[in-house]
């Protein structure tokens, strides 16, 4: 060992006893002992002692005397530690191009306040930067924690990003245009700045979630099925990104025949209602014939001006048959692109998620169906998620917890005093 690595190997060795505590500490939901802290590291109990104190001076841990009411209380109590909640917050955005949504949880993931701005899609750049620095703003502000307490920051964006939350100038603009350069415009002193792509963000919340349709999978996809088809691809339980972050861009489906595009449900309905009201509808699959436009009934949901792709969804079949022969037409579209994804990736599950998975109950059931068909062994299973809209924000939370965690030797707890 040279002198210059035996000099500086205590360091090392107290940082690394430091994390495996602190691991351990955020791994739990209640107090710790340091004899807990002793069985799970294998620690000498002067060595926990030591790096407790220190990481209680530092404000990520506190001292308690929450013993359990049950507990004997002979000799000398046991010395317990807590996780301080209060120690840092981060804030989760989901920067959509009609909705940015964030929430702000504690260090222990709790949710205390949530906010969302509508958008009218079209806004540039600049405009992107500032509606969600405004959100930011308006989710501390509801939380009423000071904005110096906020440790990180996670911004999901409908683009892929690379490892520096960057996203590839190409896609006409689009992605650009989508990830402004948030990591550069929110970067702060003290505070970590995280931008991944919004389906990545959808998968890293249904693995994470108790309730996630992710959460018992080794491997999945999670498409985020709006305007466009993005899919959070999680394989032998790792999430995979690729060179550039467009692992899960799928724009391989424009290959595909009878997919054609990387539209999503949101697009595609609209489309085809319009198309179908106007007496243009051109079924691309047998399974939307036989409704032409001039059937569609003045009582059809289709006929909304302010039609809503969940309106089709939860159309009732028996009432209003040209919704239906939309959701059918999705299924089958739907069906092809799992079947393909499901060869190309042996994934155990397609999960469905976003705003629109709350109304795609029936779209699960005949994709089901559709797929049975094709008698493809490696086809996946087919979920709707339960996490509902805020499936991005509740991801990003998640992600940047995790960012957090990974640097708290390197940055400041918030003191009790919240300043």
């Amino acid at each position: 060992m040279s002198e210059n690595s035996a000099a500086t190997s205590p360091h090392v060795l107290r940082r690394l006893n430091a994390e495996l505590v602190l691991r351990f500490a955020w791994s739990t939901t209640g107090t710790i002992t340091a004899n807990d802290l002793i069985a799970h590291t294998g620690l000498t109990r002067s060595t926990v002692i030591g790096v407790c104190d220190e990481l209680v001076r530092r404000g990520w841990l506190a001292e308690t005397d929450d013993a359990g009411a049950d507990e004997p209380r002979r000799g000398r109590p046991a010395r317990r530690y807590a996780v301080r909640a209060e120690a840092a917050a981060v804030v989760g955005v989901d920067a959509g191009r009609h909705r940015v949504s964030a929430a702000l949880a504690d260090l222990r993931g709790t949710v205390v306040a949530r906010v969302e701005r509508l958008t009218d899609g079209d806004d540039s750049g600049d405009e992107r930067r500032r509606t969600v620095r405004a959100v930011i703003d308006d989710v501390v502000a509801a939380a009423g924690v000071d904005p110096s307490t906020v440790r990180a920051l996670c911004i999901g964006v409908p683009a892929p990003t690379d490892a520096h939350g960057h996203s590839p100038l190409a896609d006409h603009g689009f992605w650009a245009t989508s990830n402004p350069g948030f990591v550069d415009d929110l970067a702060a002193p003290g505070r970590l700045v995280v931008v991944d792509n919004d389906a990545n963000l959808a998968a890293i919340a249904e693995g994470s979630e108790p309730g996630g349709s992710g959460a018992d999978a080794a491997s999945s996809i999670t498409l985020l099925s709006g305007e466009r088809l993005g899919a959070g691809l999680v394989i032998d339980g790792r999430l995979l990104r690729g060179v550039r972050g467009g692992a899960g861009e799928l724009r391989a489906l424009e290959h595909v025949e009878g997919v054609g595009s990387t539209a999503g449900f949101a697009a595609l309905i609209r489309e085809w209602a319009r198309e179908a009201v106007a007496g243009a509808a051109q079924p691309t699959s047998p399974v939307a014939a036989g409704v032409p436009g001039d059937t569609v009934a003045p009582s059809s949901v289709l006929h909304r001006v302010d039609l809503d792709a969940s309106d089709v969804l939860l159309a009732d079949p028996a009432t209003d048959p040209a919704a239906a022969v939309l959701v059918e037409r999705l299924a089958a579209r739907l069906a092809r692109i799992c079947i393909v994804l499901g060869d190309l990736l042996d994934v155990d599950r397609v999960i469905i998620a976003g705003a629109l998975a709350a109304s795609s109950a029936r779209l699960v059931d005949l994709t089901r169906a559709a797929i049975a068909a094709y008698d493809d062994p490696t086809a996946p299973v087919i979920l709707a998620s339960t996490l509902g809209a805020d499936v991005v924000t509740t991801g990003a939370v998640h992600h940047a917890l995790a960012a957090v965690r990974e640097s708290a030797l390197d940055l400041d707890a918030a003191r009790s005093t919240g300043a």
